[in-house]
């Protein structure tokens, strides 16, 4: 019986051959003479790198004010990831939907892994540590607007990790999902904002 011959791309070779089926309709399948692919080939192979292997995400609809120049975790606008692999790296995405100050106020956002800041710029003498920086007009006229930014970090941990958003204000107070006057009128809006982090496998 005829057999097919399958040549690996670098090296190695397994033969495929025909069933054998029996006058009484039972078949028989041939002993193989190579390995096609093991369980420990397969895994390597999805979980190669570049490839998503887990997401989680994270929607705040409710709204966060704060007017302090200490750093403060915004509320319900954590993500907690626990990385299959040492090696993985963690793609964060951050969206806040509404951004406005009662008054005249500088904004900072820093990302943080559990109470640690990433994504900063570099330390320069007093000047604040953040992901971003806006500045809001005075007199009212605030700058209303959204922020987004992603960060690929490398934790080198299977353990679980908890990234999320801290805020910062010179002067004044900051309003997230919501402007300034907050009126119970169609000019009035209310927003979302979310976290998302991925794994990517090295």
């Amino acid at each position: 019986m005829s057999a097919i011959r399958l040549r690996g791309a670098t090296s190695g070779t397994t033969d495929v051959v025909a069933a054998a089926i029996a006058g009484d309709g039972v078949m028989t399948l041939p002993t193989g003479t190579g390995t096609l692919a093991t369980a420990a080939y397969v895994d390597a192979a999805v979980a190669a790198g570049g490839k998503v292997l887990q997401v989680v995400s994270t929607v705040k609809t409710d709204t966060y004010s704060m007017s302090s120049a200490t750093f403060a975790t915004i509320t319900g606008l954590t993500a907690t990831i626990t990385p299959a692999s040492t090696d993985s790296k963690i793609l964060v995405s951050v969206f806040i939907g509404a951004l406005d100050a009662s008054t005249w106020v500088q904004q900072f956002t820093r990302l943080v892994r559990d109470s640690t800041a990433i994504g900063v710029g570099a330390a320069a003498g007093s000047r604040t540590q953040a992901s971003t920086h806006s500045r809001f007009s005075s007199g009212g006229a605030t700058a209303f607007g959204a922020q987004s930014f992603q960060f690929l970090d490398s934790p080198a941990s299977t353990s679980a990790i908890v990234y999320g958003l801290q805020v910062a204000t010179v002067s004044g107070t900051l309003y997230i999902n919501r402007n300034n006057g907050d009126a119970d009128s169609a000019s009035s809006g209310r927003t979302a904002s979310t976290i998302t982090v991925m794994e990517i496998g090295a």
